[in-house]
């Protein structure tokens, strides 16, 4: 019997012995268990490092950081004559260039009169939509407002079937009228700034209003959805009209806040490194 207890004290020793051990690899687990935290906390800040989109626009990009945020839905403003379409189209050719598939929508351009026009620059759009790289699509606004009911519709079938990454809407100014109070405006903005997000393409819209007025214009409705807000300037000064470029806003990126000169010449559309230096009031000079 004393040597049974004997051998029962053993086991149950060495069953201690064995366990005692494991608090000690419980210690190396949790060890294992930081570096796989601190490891996936890297990959997730890498995953989170903001992937740059080139506007094309020779100047543009060193005052964003690199361009449009991948996936963002961006607004130009403009009025009647800045160069909103051809900043636009300028945007569009820079993916088609890179081999990228583009949409351009537009509530009032025809499109053999604006393909005549943007040859002028070089810009063979023509031939890329042959190719079946460029897709223009001519919307009315209550086809726009019938493709939010439907929840991306048409446009929503090409976007997701052609894999198309760069997505023009010019302009939203008509859109906008549709619809009666402010509420309802941004209601509207909401829904199809979140089907354009959806999309997961770099959007561009163009809105037609003098910058100097979107305090009390159609942006105030559309500037809380939009990811960048970029105020195009076409004014007098002296004697002459001049063109300017203002970066308003870009979310998470420490953009430029001075405003810079612009041309647009026969080749296409350029900041210049030439800062405005005059008061901002006088920017709604007519």
């Amino acid at each position: 019997m004393r040597k049974n207890k004997q051998n029962k004290d053993k086991k149950t020793q060495k069953i201690i012995t064995k366990r005692k051990p494991q608090g000690k690899i419980g210690v190396k687990k949790k060890v294992k268990i930081d570096y796989r935290l601190r490891s996936i906390i890297k990959k997730r800040r890498v995953r989170t490092k903001v992937k740059r989109i080139s506007t094309g626009i020779p100047g543009l990009d060193n005052l964003t950081k690199g361009g449009f945020e991948e996936f963002s839905v961006n607004m130009v403003v403009g009025d009647s004559g800045s160069g909103k379409t051809i900043f636009s189209m300028q945007y569009l050719m820079e993916g088609l260039k890179r081999g990228e598939k583009c949409i351009y929508i537009t509530f009032e351009e025809k499109k053999d009169e604006f393909y005549r026009n943007m040859k002028e620059f070089g810009w063979d759009l023509a031939s890329y939509e042959k190719k079946g790289k460029l897709f223009f699509l001519e919307y009315s606004p209550e086809k726009v407002k019938m493709m939010i009911e439907e929840g991306g519709g048409e446009i929503e079938s090409t976007v997701i079937r052609h894999k198309v990454t760069r997505l023009v809407i010019d302009s939203v100014t008509s859109f906008a009228l549709l619809f009666e109070g402010e509420l309802e405006k941004r209601e509207a903005a909401l829904s199809l700034f979140d089907i354009v997000r959806r999309w997961q393409c770099t959007s561009l819209v163009t809105l037609q209003e003098p910058p100097f007025e979107r305090e009390n214009g159609e942006s105030t409705s559309l500037e809380f959805e939009a990811d960048s807000i970029i105020l195009l300037y076409f004014i007098r000064l002296k004697n002459e009209r001049k063109r300017l470029i203002e970066v308003l806003k870009m979310r998470g990126t420490n953009h430029s806040t001075k405003i810079y000169f612009f041309d647009i010449t026969s080749k296409a559309m350029r900041v210049t490194p030439r800062i405005f230096t005059g008061k901002k009031d006088s920017l709604d000079a007519k």
